[in-house]
């Protein structure tokens, strides 16, 4: 099974002072080989750690990104833009950022 973490990104079409933000989509990111025997507290840990991680949420003044919800998905789950790129393209030729779980939790899971 897979973790899969929703994000929502937007910019900042204003100035620090007075803020103008608009969404601009966001990104999955694909939490793999996740073991079926974790608990739900134990995903939001791995959750948590992903999160923590500066290239998935931050804020700046002018662009910010930030966790919409997560959900636990198979192994063979595709994003809408993958499944865009299949039904349009015939292949996918852009995938959305996967890490191994045990990539992730190599040290501290």
């Amino acid at each position: 099974m897979m973790i899969v973490l929703r994000t929502q990104y937007r910019e900042n079409y204003g100035t620090p002072e007075t803020p103008y933000w608009k969404n601009k989509g966001g990104s999955e990111y694909k939490i793999t080989n996740v073991p079926t025997s974790l608990s739900e507290q134990e995903m939001l840990e791995v959750v948590d750690k992903i999160c923590s991680n500066p290239f998935i949420t931050y804020s700046h003044s002018w662009c910010e990104q930030y966790l919409l919800d997560w959900s636990v998905e198979d192994e063979g789950y595709l994003s809408w833009f993958e499944k865009s790129q299949l039904e349009y393209d015939g292949e996918i030729l852009y995938k959305e950022p996967e890490i191994g779980y045990e990539e992730l939790c190599s040290e501290t899971c």
